[in-house]
């Protein structure tokens, strides 16, 4: 779609809309009315077919080739998983903590799955180090700092679920292949926002999720894994759906597949792979180029109207340092969340902060009735 896309007729695909101020896309993208549908014709098939395994591992497959494209990378170097943490899990069972390469660093804006899986790995040997967050941000130099030669790994998040802060992620990269390391990044709180490609950025593996901001539901995520990298890492955390035949019910031996389907696992989550084929739809009709350009058009134009109001941001100012969230401080974030709901706008709250997410089919208008209603609960912000 052309830069001059119709927004409006873009945000008409989208039916919650029409009632709510809907500024949560940092914890569930909006149903648009082709997801609504996608689900429709699962239930069909479902009451017309009963059972039609060669059509349901074609939807998988539907959704890797969607989001190879999305990420400007070859299908066999995706896996479509279950979340984020099935992802993160194969990749840790792949690496071997034994030797001197076994420190792990990640950072303090990482979500819990990520810290938490990671320092799982002590049990086997792993060390963990954390880069530590210095004003709202964590700046390469810390990273500089942690990454050595007994690094095995750096996993970190892409933007902080907590604050919108967005990682420098080409110069992270940068460093660890600099010292023989492998990059992982969880693009959870950015990939379907931002136009991402990971061959560009120097990443080794990027996972994430259909729930957010790629428009699909929770039960089904994906990971990129650097072409390279695939054969040699051999993870022990499997399914039947990493075999290289799925269908040859192999019970003698362990026989990976040759791509990165080898990190999958179990029976795929059909009735969410019909859903996240149909989010990933809106976002190719849209192109990511176009996607990037209006998030950022609105993100300006929140941190702008904070500013004029005097409300603190836990956001970096800086457009190069964010995502799509913004994040305003606030005295009672619970207490502001619940207040702007009953005001019929969707907004979420972590670590003091209220965030404001928006995507592609949000508006101008959407984020002057948020102010209008922050006027409002002024005693509940910062």
């Amino acid at each position: 779609m052309p830069a001059d896309a119709d927004w409006s007729a873009l945000r008409g695909r989208f039916p919650v809309l029409e009632r709510r101020t809907y500024l949560n896309n940092c914890a569930y993208g909006a149903m648009s009315v082709g997801v609504m549908e996608s689900l429709q014709s699962y239930i069909r098939d479902r009451m017309e077919k009963g059972c039609d395994w060669n059509y349901w591992v074609e939807r998988n497959e539907a959704v890797r080739d969607s989001m190879a494209r999305l990420l400007n990378v070859d299908a066999d170097e995706v896996a479509v998983t279950t979340s984020a943490s099935a992802g993160i899990n194969a990749i840790a069972s792949s690496l071997d903590f034994d030797g001197p390469r076994n420190k792990v660093v990640i950072s303090d804006f990482e979500f819990p799955t990520n810290a938490q899986i990671w320092y799982a790995q002590e049990r086997r040997g792993a060390r963990v180090v954390r880069v530590a967050e210095e004003h709202g941000y964590v700046p390469v130099e810390n990273f500089e700092q942690a990454i050595d030669e007994e690094t095995a790994i750096v996993a970190v998040t892409q933007v902080c679920f907590r604050n919108g802060a967005k990682l420098d992620i080409p110069a992270i990269a940068e460093i660890a292949r600099r010292n023989g390391a492998l990059m992982m990044m969880d693009g959870y709180q950015g990939i379907g926002a931002t136009n991402f490609d990971p061959r560009t950025a120097g990443v080794d593996f990027a996972v994430g999720g259909m729930v957010k901001y790629l428009l699909g539901t929770a039960g089904v995520g994906f990971m990129y894994v650097r072409r390279e990298l695939i054969e040699d890492l051999v993870p022990t955390v499997t399914g039947w759906f990493a075999a290289d035949d799925i269908f040859a019910m192999e019970t003698t031996r362990y026989n990976p597949s040759s791509s990165a389907r080898r990190f999958e696992m179990g029976t795929p989550p059909v009735v969410n792979t019909y859903v996240a084929e149909a989010g990933l739809a809106e976002l190719h009709d849209v192109g990511m180029a176009a996607v990037e350009r209006r998030i950022a058009e609105l993100t300006a134009v929140i941190r702008h109207a904070a500013g004029d109001a005097g409300y603190t941001l836990a956001t970096p100012s800086d457009p190069a340092r964010h995502g799509p969230m913004i994040a305003i401080r606030a005295r009672d974030d619970a207490a502001l969340v619940a207040a702007l709901e009953a005001d019929d706008i969707v907004t979420s709250n972590r670590d003091g902060n209220l965030r404001v997410a928006v995507h592609y089919y949000n508006n101008e208008q959407d984020i002057e009735t948020l102010f209008a209603a922050l006027r409002r609960h002024r005693d509940l912000l910062m």
